[in-house]
């Protein structure tokens, strides 16, 4: 997997694909952990202000650590 797009180089939408793709739902919870991690929030929740450009990927992974 490639680094997170950079805010200032990138779009909305190439910053919610690359969510998308990073943390996909395989709608098997056991096996996954995702759920577990994030509190139980969709990973686009949780990113919502990396995707906005309010905060950098990191940022918003600190809080999840």
């Amino acid at each position: 997997m490639s680094d997170a797009p950079k805010i200032e180089n990138s779009t909305i939408e190439e910053r919610r694909a690359y969510i998308k793709d990073r943390f996909p739902c395989i709608a098997d919870c056991d096996m996954c952990g995702l759920c577990t991690a994030f509190h139980g929030n969709d990973a686009e929740q949780v990113y919502d202000d990396y995707i906005a450009g309010k905060r950098s990927f990191m940022e918003v992974s600190e809080d999840f650590k």
